[in-house]
């Protein structure tokens, strides 16, 4: 089958020919019909974590998925060949720019059915990500005040729409070319990070997510309120994160150095900073396809393209921030016109 890998941390990735995988026990195969593009396969490209994530070349790279249910290992009862399914594949698993791809069950779930599946493909890794810092870790309820810095990106335009389903008010940071496009998933303080600092817009907030890095996370833990807390997904990595994964002593000492800064001075404002490395989980993503079909989410995406352009977008998706995702046509599914059909109906 057709794979993009990488052969070699910081060369170009290739189109390579691979075997077809076999699922084992407690495993589905997936015919990949699309994956999104993260800025963490560049990153991964990069070498830049390598200490987390230590991948031996050649491998293939990519994290999302939506496709269909080509075999299933023993013990899989959940799926069955045909199904309609996505996924962010567990770190270690990864491989979705790829034309098949062996999955873990546990990190399944059912593709959403009233969106293709080139848009649910864009949703795994960032929808589990809002979910996992506005749900698991922050308890988001009513009534809150949320911000989310950079609205318009992949992980921030899910995470307005799930923090203004949980009740929450939302304000978030954004260029002016994109403040109609955040309003419109339902912020309601828009900041023009250009034109504007947020800290002169906002205070008392409950939470902060923060997907840019530690400068801005050091000044987003002064807009929240005494006991809320700020989660940053760009860094500064935490011990705890480093201890819960498993790293050697040496590399949680130096991931303590990287944030004893912004740790120190959540501690003097009495306010908390938790860095979040999403984990795959199909449970989540079901209930995210929930939401997804009642109308709670919308996928965005910016645009769709080919296999063999992924490398060129990839290497462009860091430099660049646009809207929502950028999501790559991997294979034809036999039910492709039946599904877009059938999306046509749904926003008809």
């Amino acid at each position: 089958m057709k794979a993009i890998a990488v052969t070699q941390y910081k060369k170009p990735l290739a189109v390579i020919e691979v075997p077809t995988p076999r699922p084992g026990a407690g495993e589905v195969l997936v015919r990949v019909a699309a994956a999104g593009l993260n800025q963490l396969d560049e990153k991964v490209r990069l070498g830049e974590f390598r200490q987390i994530l230590p991948y031996r070349a050649p491998f293939v790279l990519g994290h999302d998925l939506a496709g269909t249910v080509a075999e299933v290992g023993a013990g899989v009862s959940t799926f069955a060949v045909g199904d309609e399914v996505y996924a962010r594949p567990r770190d270690g698993r990864i491989g979705t720019f790829a034309e098949h791809v062996v999955v873990d069950a546990s990190d399944l779930a059912f593709a959403p059915q009233s969106v293709s599946l080139e848009e649910a493909a864009g949703l795994p890794l960032v929808a589990l990500t809002a979910w996992q810092a506005l749900v698991e870790i922050g308890n988001v309820r009513p009534g809150q005040r949320v911000l989310v810095h950079a609205g318009a990106g992949g992980v921030g335009s899910i995470a307005i729409q799930l923090a203004k389903h949980l009740g929450a008010t939302v304000a978030t940071t954004v260029s002016a070319a994109n403040v109609d496009f955040v309003r419109g998933l339902g912020a309601d303080v828009v900041i023009d990070y250009r034109s504007q600092d947020f800290e002169d817009v906002v205070s008392g907030y409950d939470l902060v997510l923060d997907s840019v890095g530690a400068e801005s996370v050091a000044k987003s833990l002064r807009v929240v309120r005494r006991g809320g807390i700020v989660i940053g997904i760009a860094g500064p990595p935490t011990p705890q994160f480093a201890k819960a994964a498993g790293l050697s002593k040496p590399v949680q000492l130096a991931v303590g150095a990287l944030s004893r800064g912004v740790r120190g001075r959540a501690s003097k404002l009495g306010v908390r900073y938790e860095f979040l490395f999403m984990h795959a989980d199909g449970d989540q993503l079901q209930s995210i396809a929930a939401l997804v079909d009642a109308g709670v989410i919308r996928p965005i995406v910016s645009a769709t393209i080919d296999f063999d352009d992924v490398p060129a977008a990839l290497s462009e998706l860091v430099a660049k921030s646009g809207r929502g995702k950028i999501v790559a046509r991997i294979g034809a599914q036999d039910d492709a016109p039946i599904r877009q059909a059938a999306s046509e109906k749904s926003s008809s």
